[in-house]
């Protein structure tokens, strides 16, 4: 049993039924919250230290990164059954898919910064950081999630069940109720 599996296993009723059911997009989750976690740190350090005045560069650079984190993770344990592509057909899928999920990441920052003017001197300093945690970091995260998940099931891993499940035995299977 995986790692993911045993700790799914240990929920609470009705929450690991639910969980089991949807291991795939709780996996897509965890992967997230790793990369977001890359992302931030890299965007805030960017930021703060040697793109002081270009935070959208910033923005950018910290979710290209966590993007090369995020595909060697979803491929090989969010979506590790599906496929249906030849790696480097694949691999261009998600980083054309990645590519859009990054424009639609930095354009809540840019709108913030550009647009609304959120930044000094027209605001504080505080309601600066604030505005370009909320637009990038929230707001634009959430965005390119939703756009993410969609298009890699339908693009990028489009077949479930094309490559085989490693490592999960039938009394595994019978165990988690996937028999």
């Amino acid at each position: 049993m995986s790692l993911g599996e045993t700790v799914i296993s240990r929920f609470p009723e009705p929450i690991r039924s639910i969980a089991l059911k949807h291991r795939e997009l709780v996996k897509f989750a965890l992967v997230g919250g790793t990369c977001f976690v890359i992302d931030t740190a890299i965007f805030v350090v960017l930021k703060t230290t040697v793109l002081l005045e270009k935070p959208v560069t910033a923005k950018i650079i910290a979710t290209l990164v966590a993007t090369i984190v995020s595909y060697v993770l979803n491929r090989e344990w969010s979506f590790k059954t599906r496929g249906g592509r030849e790696r480097h057909h694949e691999a261009a899928l998600f980083f054309l898919v990645n590519g859009i999920g990054i424009v639609l990441n930095s354009m809540p920052l840019w709108v913030s910064r550009y647009v609304f003017d959120l930044e000094e001197p027209f605001v504080s300093r505080a309601v600066q950081e604030i505005a370009d945690f909320t637009s990038a970091q929230i707001i634009g995260t959430l965005v390119a999630m939703a756009f993410r998940w969609y298009g890699y099931k339908k693009w990028v891993f489009p077949e479930a069940d094309a490559r085989p499940r490693r490592g999960r035995s039938t009394e595994d299977e019978e165990m988690l109720g996937h028999s």
